[in-house]
């Protein structure tokens, strides 16, 4: 017991300590934190660049090879949810939340101030898109999908421990029980208790700021605080009171909610500019997409490509171990080629819509309707660019309410999830972590997010979670090794097992059994032991097993 506590024991000394720096010394942490991230994308960040280029091609790659045919989980194992469910499961998993924040600010902000050109024209409007859907496409979701069938392939398919650590097995063995697997397993923690407390923290700035512009709720941290403990209380009790369906239901209302929104934006919005803004950006960023991937601007100053790309990549890396492990928990039973296709290319374009309908929108707003009101907002407080957005749309209040709710309920499925990835990492790999760990988790990252609220320690954390992108990075890089190894020997197994049967037809009369496949590491694979409780949720096939969804950014 010690053992296996040794982990979590150790996550929470160590948390807690960065924690207490963002608390006691914030703008230190802020000014440390901001070094090194100008250090990193002075003369790293062209391996920043490289390392998301060579997961997408990676992931591309063993979805369309022969590796695509093998299924993680068993043979005869089939998808513990139906695809429309995992499908919603991927965007609650992952970017829902910071779909609505940054919807509309996002893009303004790069119509406003361009990577290169002049502001305010059609060409930066055009600039705009295409850097939107360079930062929200396939070189997110391919560090997403890198973790997620890396962990999924080991777990469900070799039967290893839940963890991370478990991925790097055909490198190191056993090691994975050590300290080896220990440190990957604290790294991996550390970063998801960062993103998630960072991720609520700036969540409920935009709360207080929607709750402020429609019943002027005063903008403060006793407002934020409150709205923290309501949904953390949410979420615990969610997470420990085992209520039939809970998490697969949220999920589904998010989905909902956002579709409504959605579509309620392309009624009443420039719904013809907006499909030519949606196929324009598209075409722009495919003819562009090496380029774009690659630039580093060495001959400028590089201060915008720092400001956006290198951070977006950077946070995507950090945010890859609490996204991917989620979107590994609820694959089994699908082919590598299926959970390719869906855990990259839908979310993608669901993601281009949403940019399309709120940012192209708003921007057309801008040049077509002096709408500067607008675009003063983006500037001076992106937490009200949303709401001042809606102004130009019929049915505001409703608008905005919609889109507080949204929020609100990602709040929930986030940290749900982001509890039970945690409880199940720190108890070495426990599919089923027990009730008090994950309140404790619970607590301390609500606890993290108000304090940093009040200490005005949330930018210095953010910065310290995007610095931890190059070790995450690196560890990522030897995923791709240590897995593609253990796909070609499992490819090599099933080769031959399909060869001996064709060589050994069964004899007439008598059935031919399905023959195992074995596993394709070089060494045996200690079982390992998980703790048996009493399962929270009922899935969609009726199996009674936990369910969890996540949100990122």
């Amino acid at each position: 017991m010690r053992d296996k506590k040794t982990v979590f024991y150790s996550s929470l000394a160590v948390s807690l300590v960065l924690i207490s720096i963002g608390i006691f010394a914030p703008k230190q942490l802020e000014n440390f934190s901001n070094s090194s991230l100008s250090f990193i994308y002075n003369n790293l960040g062209w391996f920043i660049l490289g390392s998301v280029f060579i997961f997408f091609v990676f992931c591309i790659y063993i979805g369309m090879s022969k590796f695509g045919h093998i299924r993680l989980g068993d043979d005869d194992d089939r998808p513990e949810y139906k695809t429309a469910t995992w499908i919603g499961m991927l965007f609650s998993a992952s970017i829902g939340i910071s779909l609505v924040f940054w919807g509309v600010a996002e893009p303004v902000s790069y119509y406003i101030d361009p990577p290169f050109g002049t502001g305010y024209s059609e060409e930066s409007a055009k600039t705009a898109m295409q850097f939107v859907f360079l930062h929200w496409g396939v070189s997110a979701w391919a560090c997403y999908a890198l973790v997620g069938v890396s962990l999924a392939f080991f777990q469900y398919r070799k039967k290893l421990p839940a963890s991370l650590s478990s991925v790097f097995y055909p490198l190191v063995g056993d090691k994975i029980r050590g300290t080896f697997g220990k440190t990957i397993d604290v790294i991996v923690i550390l970063s998801i208790v960062i993103g998630i407390a960072t991720s609520l923290g700036f969540g409920t700035l935009q709360v207080n700021s929607g709750m402020n512009y429609l019943w002027d709720v005063p903008i403060g941290i006793s407002t934020q605080a409150i709205i923290i403990i309501v949904v953390s209380i949410i979420y615990v009790a969610s997470t420990v009171s085992g209520l039939q369906g809970a998490m697969k239901h949220l999920s589904n209302l998010n989905m909902l909610l956002a579709f409504v929104l959605l579509g309620l934006v392309l009624l009443f919005g420039p719904t013809q500019m907006i499909m030519k803004i949606f196929f324009q950006g598209i075409g722009d960023y495919a003819q562009n997409f090496i380029s774009m991937s690659f630039r580093t601007d060495p001959y400028g100053d590089g201060s915008w490509i720092s400001s956006w790309t290198l951070f977006y990549f950077g946070w995507w890396i950090a945010w890859a171990p609490l996204v991917g492990s989620f979107v590994g928990r609820i694959s089994k039973g699908r082919t590598i080629k299926e959970f390719m296709f869906g855990a990259i290319f839908i979310p993608v374009l669901g993601s281009f819509i949403w940019f399309s309908a709120m940012g192209g929108s708003a921007i057309t707003f801008i040049q077509n309707a002096g709408a500067t009101a607008l675009a003063t907002a983006v500037e001076s407080d992106v937490t009200s660019a949303l709401f001042k957005f809606f102004e130009y749309l019929p049915m505001t209040v409703f608008l905005s309410i919609l889109a507080m709710v949204l929020v609100i309920v990602f709040f929930i499925t986030s940290a749900n999830s982001a509890v039970f990835v945690l409880g199940m990492i720190s108890e070495s790999g426990n599919p089923n972590p027990s009730h008090l760990t994950k309140i404790v988790w619970g607590v301390i990252i609500a606890a993290i997010s108000i304090v940093l609220i009040m200490t005005g320690g949330l930018a210095g954390l953010q910065s310290a979670l995007v610095a931890t992108a190059i070790p995450i990075a690196v560890m990522m890089l030897f995923m791709c090794y240590s897995t593609f190894i253990g796909l070609k020997e499992e490819a090599a197994i099933i080769s031959g097992e399909k060869a001996k049967e064709k060589a050994e037809p069964s004899e007439p009369g008598k059935p031919e059994l399905s023959k195992p496949v074995k596993s394709g590491l070089s060494k045996p694979i200690k079982p390992v032991e998980t703790k048996k409780e009493p399962a929270l949720l009922a899935d969609v096939e009726g199996t009674r097993e936990e369910e969890m969804v996540v949100t990122s950014k």
